[in-house]
């Protein structure tokens, strides 16, 4: 069962919402969410990314990085820009791009079940990442991003996202990036309801937000050490979607370096591994292929039989490119630290592949076919963990529309 949690939301006026929503902090870097930000004295990226408020050069990890972002949460409560709902509520919060919709519940999600695995998982973490993420949650006493999670969707729960959504949204604005945010809060009445449905849900997976999840199980620990058991940090903010309305689009890789080798005995060692022909176009059109970008040409690449294990981890392109290709003969043996490697999500496209390799920052680029939901699942059902950077989700959900606090 998925035991999730109405709660007390902390949100914006619907006359600022569009003003305080912001990218999330993990696809901006420091620079972009300063260029955001400024300007714009109610963007959230001044609680997610604080260091966008403290002088230039300063460690965005730092303790005065975190006291910031606490402070400007209470200024943003002081000012009226944030206030909490009276009551525990669901929310329902759809987006828009283009011609693909997703509509998701916002809920509570129960740190309990993450620590037991009955929200599964799908990769590593990073532990400084980890620790950073711990301290914001902590300095904050709240959640103030979402996890990305998702289910095997199920007629009664989408029923009541569509009932939620007959309702006048609370919030619909479209933001710069062209993407349509539409949020309801759903009737108090209907919490039983939404819960009962849930309840029958077998099992819940983390789509993004793996870094997100980690840190609020660590930071619930810490708080129950303080003294302060049985808090709302035992639930974390997240929206759950159906998997049949999620979009996963390609993770591309790019690598600085050919590992010694000239582009020919490169290729060469290639053609031993897989099948090699001119690309009809760079993208590949099907799982087990491959585009290749090299000395300003696309490859496509044809996985051979028997180079890869039929298991849910086995058969995953991002697995097939990483043990055939980018450890024997370009030596990346850890993706997540080899300083080698590039990842390009797919949202900017092949042209930015050819971008790396043409200036010279990447000698070759790889375009992979998207990993699908399904495959997802039965990996994270398998208890296997994806290479990094298997999945990139779009749209991203915006930050700042509503947080979980603590206090």
């Amino acid at each position: 069962m998925a035991l999730i949690r109405p709660f007390r939301g902390l949100r914006p006026p619907p006359a600022m919402a569009a003003q305080i929503a912001s990218p999330p902090y993990d696809v901006v870097s420091t620079e972009e969410a300063r260029a955001i930000a400024a300007g714009n004295p109610r963007c959230f990226l001044r609680v997610s990314r604080p260091e966008v408020d403290l002088p230039a050069g300063i460690d965005e990890h730092s303790d005065e990085v975190h006291a910031k972002g606490a402070a400007n949460l209470r200024e943003f409560m002081a000012q009226g820009w944030l206030a909490g709902d009276t009551a525990p509520r669901f929310y329902v919060y759809r987006q828009r791009m283009g011609a693909h919709v997703q509509s998701g519940f916002v809920a509570a999600a129960s740190v309990d079940e993450y620590d037991r695995e009955l929200i599964r998982k799908h990769e590593l973490t990073r532990p400084d990442k980890e620790d950073d993420r711990t301290r914001h949650i902590v300095a904050l006493e709240a959640n103030d991003e979402p996890v990305f999670l998702t289910y095997r969707s199920r007629p009664e729960v989408d029923g009541l996202l569509e009932e939620v959504e007959r309702g006048a949204p609370e919030y619909d604005f479209v933001s710069d990036d062209g993407i349509a945010h539409s949020f309801w809060v759903a009737p108090e009445a209907m919490n039983p309801r939404i819960e009962r449905a849930f309840a029958e849900v077998p099992m819940l997976y983390i789509a993004d937000g793996h870094h997100r999840s980690a840190a609020a199980s660590r930071a619930h620990r810490q708080f129950e050490q303080a003294g302060r058991a049985g808090g709302a940090h035992g639930s974390f903010l997240a929206v759950i979607f159906p998997h049949s309305q999620m979009q996963i689009l390609d993770y591309n890789r790019a690598v600085t370096d050919l590992n010694g080798l000239s582009p020919e005995a490169f290729l060469a060692r290639v053609r031993e591994r897989f099948g090699v022909e001119p690309a009809p176009q760079p993208k590949p059109d099907a799982a087990h292929r491959f585009g290749m970008y090299l000395e300003g040409r696309w490859h496509r690449l044809v996985a051979r039989p028997g180079s890869f294990a039929n298991t849910p981890l086995g058969v995953l392109d991002v697995n097939i490119l990483q043990d055939n290709l980018l450890a024997p003969l370009l030596g990346i043996a850890d993706p997540r630290r080899d300083p080698r490697i590039q990842f390009v999500g797919g949202i900017r496209g092949t042209a930015e592949l050819e971008r790396l390799v043409d200036s010279g920052r990447a000698r070759v680029a790889f375009a992979l076919f998207p990993t699908s939901l399904d495959q997802l699942i039965a990996i994270a059902d398998a208890g296997e963990i994806m290479p990094p950077k298997s999945t990139w989700f779009e749209p991203k959900l915006r930050s700042g529309l509503v947080l979980h606090p603590f206090f």
